[in-house]
């Protein structure tokens, strides 16, 4: 797979495009800009790259740790009041009426998806004549689709590659990093919904400088690199493998270095990788910090962070995921792609099939891979929790129980026929429609009925991992199957 370059700068003819009247009619996410104070992309870009290697405080990377930040604050009065209302304001200063119409509202007692985004942001360019404060000349550099599971103690952290090629309707096929320099956050949010078949919640976005400023806060974090890192012409990272202690700077660095991982393929998904596991050690470490160095992280949070999230919400979450075990509760994968040269640049192309699958069970709650094999960034990038989880039973496949077929495959019979054939395998299954056509056959279990979902699986050949119900399909049966139109019978 390739290694690519920072994006391109558009050309005048772009620029002049994205203010005509078609490219406004496109996007309802579109503001004015202010003629003359919008600043162009193009000429900004040349100046701040010669500046890029030095910079130590860049960092494209999320701030999970809203999540059980602000549990400990205790005690009323003024100041309390103050604070928090002063917390209120910086991280909701850019969300605006367009992102808050786009997030589907859900409580914080349920499952939900939140959209991280870090910023290639950050002050210098925020203070710069040539970018200024206009979303038009930032992009995503990280991209995260973030499943958090209140009662079950549950985040998952999908990463999706800023070079993935996507259909954006009358803006064309363009690099989903894009979408936010389109519309800002709310048009993000609404080509990430549409790529993940998912509705997003809550969004959050970090400027460069953020993290490192975060990871300072708390007194730095530890990491376990499996392979050393060396990148001399770019970050100029040189860390031994092994579990070592890194400061802010240090690991921001090595959550946006890439050309360290040059040797082994694309640098993109090694960093998306570290970028993760840089995520979860940090709320590692502030679950366990001290309330003066939470309060601390706190302050520091708020000046880098924009978030639909007020504190009230966020106390809330924290307070059902006191106790969260990093290690076993957060699952970690990024979405599979091919990558193809088009046009003279790189994109990255879904794996579609793949893809499907991987947000079947994340939306099950389980973790995104099947097997381990579709983890390619283990053993050379760093990693956080689980991306596979063993649904073996420790016993032989059981071929009896009772089995729910639902058709979700889009072709009349397909039900009766699946129903047909495990019923003369030995188990009582009967046929119905399913809720809507999917495009993937999955296998769901209740109970202890892992062996039976096994034995389903093996009668029908399908190499599907079952998957424990969530509560989404027939609670009684032993066994739910959900047909696709992958299915070919």
């Amino acid at each position: 797979m390739g290694s690519h370059s920072k994006h391109t700068p558009m050309s005048k003819a772009e620029q002049q495009a994205r203010s005509s009247a078609a490219y406004a009619s496109a996007s309802r996410y579109s503001q004015e800009a202010g003629g003359a104070s919008r600043y162009s992309r193009e000429s900004g870009v040349a100046r701040y790259v010669q500046k890029r290697k030095q910079s130590s405080r860049r960092f494209h990377i999320i701030r999970a740790v809203l999540v059980a930040l602000l549990a400990v604050l205790v005690g009323g009065g003024v100041a309390l009041a103050a604070y928090v209302a002063n917390i209120n304001s910086k991280i909701t200063r850019r969300v605006d009426s367009n992102l808050l119409n786009v997030l589907t509202e859900t409580k914080v007692t349920e499952p939900f998806y939140m959209l991280l985004l870090g910023i290639d942001r950050d002050e210098e360019r925020l203070n710069d004549a040539e970018y200024g404060k206009d979303f038009s000349n930032y992009r995503t550099d990280t991209i995260i689709l973030a499943r958090i599971d209140p009662t079950k103690k549950k985040v998952t952290l999908i990463s999706i590659p800023r070079d993935m090629m996507v259909s954006m309707g009358s803006n064309g096929d363009q690099k989903i990093n894009s979408a936010y320099s389109l519309g800002g956050a709310a048009y993000a949010t609404q080509v990430v919904e549409e790529f993940a078949g998912v509705k997003i919640s809550h969004y959050a976005e970090i400027d460069m400088d953020g993290f490192a400023a975060i990871v300072d806060a708390i007194g730095g974090v530890d990491v376990d690199l499996p392979v050393p890192v060396k990148d001399p012409d770019y970050t100029g990272l040189d860390l031994p493998a092994g579990k070592q202690h890194l400061d802010g700077p240090t690991a921001g660095l090595l959550g946006r270095c890439r050309h360290g991982y040059d040797e082994y393929g694309g640098g993109d998904f090694f960093r998306e990788a570290n970028q993760r596991m840089l995520i979860g050690v940090v709320v590692d470490k502030v679950m366990s910090s001290n309330p003066v160095t939470i309060a601390s992280t706190i302050s520091t949070l708020a000046g880098y962070v924009t978030t639909d999230m007020d504190v009230g919400t966020i106390a809330s979450l924290a307070t059902q995921f006191t106790g969260i075990d990093v290690n076993n509760d957060i699952y970690s994968g990024q979405c599979p792609t091919n990558s193809m040269y088009v046009n003279n640049l790189w994109y990255e192309i879904c794996d579609t099939p793949t893809w499907q699958m991987i947000m079947q069970r994340v939306d099950a709650g389980e973790p995104p891979y099947a097997d381990s094999g579709q983890d390619f960034t283990a053993g050379v990038a760093g990693s956080v929790g689980q991306s596979t989880k063993s649904n073996d039973t420790g016993s032989a496949p059981v071929y009896t129980g009772n089995v729910s077929v639902l058709n979700g495959s889009g072709t009349s019979g397909m039900a009766s026929n699946v129903a047909n054939k495990l019923t003369s395998a030995g188990f009582t299954a009967a046929a119905d429609n399913a809720p809507e056509n999917v495009s993937a056959t999955a296998i769901y279990y209740n109970g202890d009925g892992a062996a039976k979902a096994a034995g389903v699986a093996e009668k029908l050949g399908l190499s599907v991992t079952p998957v424990e119900n969530d509560g989404t399909y027939n609670t009684v049966v032993d066994v739910v199957v959900v047909i696709g139109a992958d299915y070919s019978g």
